[in-house]
Parts: C-alpha cells; structure tokens; sequence
C-alpha cells in the first residue's frame, strides 16, 4: 500500500465512525439527585454542526472536553457547587461552550479545583476561576539573582484547596523538608481532620466576587512566546511552550512552582528553569538537581527541552526529550518519587528512572503515574484508597513498576490521574481504572475501591483518549455509524 491509498483509507475509516464522549463518577449536575454515575454514560453535544474531539478530565464537579470547532464545553456542574459552578461557567445538565475573548480555537485545557487554563491554536494561554490562580502583571523571567516575585495581598491563604478530597470534606497537611515516618505517611489525613465543605468554601478565596475570576483572562507571557500545552494543579498551574520552555504561577508554598523557595503567591508568570543550558543546539547539555531540597546536588542528564507536563495537588513533573523525569513540590506522600517524603523547592530528576525514557506523565492529589517508552507503567506516592495500582495501600516514595499481567500484557499508551484514582488505555484501546471509587469514577458498576487494575468495559466502540477530573472519568472513543 503506497501513502495515497493509506490516507485515503484513513479518511474512509474517519467517515464511518463518530467522536462518542462518556462521562462516570461525580458530576452532580449531571444526574438526579446527584447521584454517582457508576458506568459509563454518554454525553451528547447539541451544538449546530459541532461534534465531540477530544477529552479534558475537569475540575471539582464539573467536566471539559474540546468540540471539533475548537470550543471549550463544560457541564455536570450544579449551582450548589460554589466555586465549581461559577468555573464552569454555570453548565449543568447540558454541556456548553466558554466563551473566551478570542476566536482562536482551544487545544489544551486543564482544571484545579476551581481554576480553569487553555490553549489556543495560536499559541495564547486564558485563564480564569480563583483570582489567586489568575496570573496579573508582567512577566518575571529573573527570580535567581534577585528578582522580586510579588507576593498574594488579596488575602489569606486556605491551605486546604489542594486538599480537597470529596464533596463533602476536605483533608489538610503541610509538608516539610524533613523526612517523615512511613507510617504516617500511610495514614489517610482526611479520616482523621474533617472539615466540611460549607465551613472550607467560606475560608478560602473563593468566598467572594472579589476573589473569583468568572471570564477568562488572557495570560501575558511576554513577545514571541507560544503555549502549546497547560496543565492545573490544586492552586498551581504550569505551561508548556512551543521550543519546550515551562512557565508557572499560583500557590508555590512546597516548591510545587519550581522556584527554589517557599514563595506563597506568584500573580506573575515565570519562567521555571527545569533545563539550565551552557551551549546551544544539539551540543547543549542539562543540569539537573538532584536529591532532596535540603541537599541537592547536581547532575548532568542528557534533554534540551521539556516535552510534557503535569500538575499534582501540590507537585509537578516535567519530562525532557531525552526522556528524563523531573518532579518538585509537595513530597510528603513520595508524590516526587525521590526515595525520601522531602518537598523538592526546584525541578529534580528522579534517578531511579534514568536511562529509561519516560514517554508521558499524569498526577493525582497524592500520586504520580508515568509511561516509558516500552509501554511499562510505573506509579508513586500516596496510596491509601489503592490509586497506585499495586495491589496494597502503601505508599511508594520511588517508581514502582505495576504487574503487567493487570493489563493483559499489554503496552501502556496514556495515563490519567485524579483525585485518588487512576486511568489507563494500552495501546490497543482497553480502559483500566483503579483506586479511590466512593462516587463510581472508576466505571466498574459499584463503589468499592480497587488496588489493581479493573478493566471497564464499553462496548461497540473504540477508546481513543481519558481523562480524569478530581471525582470522575471521561473517554472519548470512535463509534461505528
């Protein structure tokens, strides 16, 4: 088969199936009564001449996905929700586009808890939700020798945002450079302090107007710089531009922004320096730190740019072209796979990986979840509801490598996290989810916890993509017509 008869049975293919999105889990304004949606359920789009394209996860209570027009459409919201309701732009039942200032047609989008980040296809970045999460003034691009990074003076700091694990409490920690006893590690904070949501919604910036961003901001970042991916974080967000660059702002109190510092508040994008280059082009090579925050030493590892990012609760990771896997922020669960429950302050490598090659990245609350090259997946972090995958609810402080006869034996492609639970496609198309099911975001027709793999099946369809929000699971997938 030559190419022209190869793109002509591509497209002949294309013509006979349709773009299906389903949703499951917590989306309270998408089924009566709030009730959990425990199997997959499909979304339909009644948008004139518009279909489904691509999936998004969502935030707290509410859900994104991209149309083939390159709208953002949100739902599943209710108006009970507070801040959830507002970010999603009041969508329940019926999804619904944002309206961004721009025609330019989304191709990323990313959510916190009740923070919202796109991308567009000419590279400009919108934000919008928690004012705290939405960047203001000019761009900071020297914080190393000095530059001033401006501190939050709209008001107090809820540290509980990123903590936020159910819709009806909320679990709050705070990490140290310290290591901290396994055993404490592995407890659930959230059983022990409970706080309800009425009592958190009133604390936290989100109280009033003047906290909250309802319409989308343009993010400036400076002349010539083009976004290609965001990624959202409990109260952080991070993007990813076009020659590989990573740019942050929001909450950087465990060093989830990068910054070498416990820097509350960063209302200014700033540049992260996860590869400090000392020659141009091929020849350049990368420094790294590497090791806890308190005693950081650094490495040389091969990468020239970042391909792929991903925002935790309160930790981020990075992966260079080389395939190297970076990771700072909050370490009190592993989250940072660094052997150690240390906050890493700025981008680390994770050693245990290196030489490896990770291909793509996802992190949840407490957990982080990478793919290498050869289709193997490997998990880290908090594990009390079992969101690791390795068949017990201890936590991993370095890469652990899941049993791949969980997956049928199959290459892993994409990995989602959310909250405490955990998704993943091989490359064939099967859908495996597990960890933390109270509202049936792992698709399996209940709500017991899994702490290995459960394969959800939907049939007469073929899975194409998944996405996590922090109570629920979306996929879209090509149906025959």
């Amino acid at each position: 088969m030559n190419g022209n008869e190869a793109v002509e049975e591509a497209k002949v293919e294309e013509e006979c199936t349709k773009k299906m999105v389903y949703m499951w889990g917590y989306l309270p304004g998408a089924s009566p009564e709030k009730t959990p949606i425990l199997y997959p359920a499909p979304v339909p789009l009644s948008l004139d001449g518009d279909s489904w394209k691509d999936v998004c996860g969502g935030g707290c209570g509410f859900a994104m996905a991209i149309s083939e027009k390159g709208k953002l459409i949100t739902w599943g919201s209710a108006d009970d929700e507070g801040p959830s309701y507002m970010t999603s732009g009041k969508h329940g039942e019926i999804p619904g586009p944002i309206q961004l200032p721009s025609e330019a047609s989304v191709v990323k989008a990313a959510a916190g808890w009740a923070h919202c980040a796109t991308a567009t296809e000419e590279g400009e970045v919108y934000a919008w939700g928690w004012k705290e999460c939405v960047p203001s003034g000019k761009v900071i691009f020297d914080f190393v020798t000095g530059g001033n990074l401006q501190k939050d003076i709209a008001g107090k700091q809820s540290s509980s945002v990123a903590e936020q694990g159910s819709p009806q409490s909320s679990n709050t920690s705070s990490g140290s450079d310290s290591h901290h006893d396994n055993k404490k590690v592995g407890e659930d904070i959230g059983k022990k302090r409970k706080i309800s949501f009425a009592r958190q919604e009133s604390d936290s910036p989100a109280s009033g107007d003047e906290f909250f961003t309802v319409s989308p901001s343009l993010v400036s970042l400076g002349h010539g710089v083009k976004i290609t991916s965001v990624a959202a974080g409990g109260r952080h967000s991070l993007a990813l531009s076009d020659v590989g660059q990573v740019w942050g702002w929001g909450y950087g109190g465990e060093g989830q922004l990068g910054l070498g510092s416990r820097v509350k508040m960063v209302s200014s994008p700033h540049l992260i320096p996860c590869i400090e280059s000392c020659a141009s082009g091929k020849d350049r090579s990368s420094t790294f730190h590497q090791g806890s925050s308190a005693g950081a030493q650094v490495s040389k590892v091969p990468g020239s740019y970042v391909k792929e990012i991903a925002c935790g609760g309160r930790h981020s990771a990075v992966i260079t072209d080389a395939g190297a896997l970076l990771t700072f922020g909050w370490g009190l669960y592993g989250q940072c796979g660094q052997g150690n429950n240390a906050d890493q302050l700025r981008p680390t490598l994770v050693p245990s990986l290196l030489g490896i090659g990770v291909e793509k990245i996802a992190a949840g609350l407490w957990h982080t979840l990478c793919v290498t090259v050869d289709g193997q997946i490997y998990a880290f972090g908090g594990n009390q509801f079992g969101q690791l995958g390795t068949g017990s609810d201890q936590p991993e402080t370095t890469p652990t490598q899941l049993d791949a006869s969980h997956f049928d034996n199959k290459r892993s492609s994409i990995v989602s996290c959310g909250a405490r639970h955990s998704a993943l496609l091989t490359d064939d198309g099967q859908l495996f989810t597990w960890g933390w099911n109270k509202y049936g975001q792992l698709g399996l027709g209940d709500s017991v916890d899994r702490n290995i793999p459960g394969h959800v099946s939907i049939t007469g369809c073929q899975p194409r993509n998944v996405a996590c929000g922090w109570w629920h699971t979306l996929l879209v997938a090509d149906k025959p017509v």
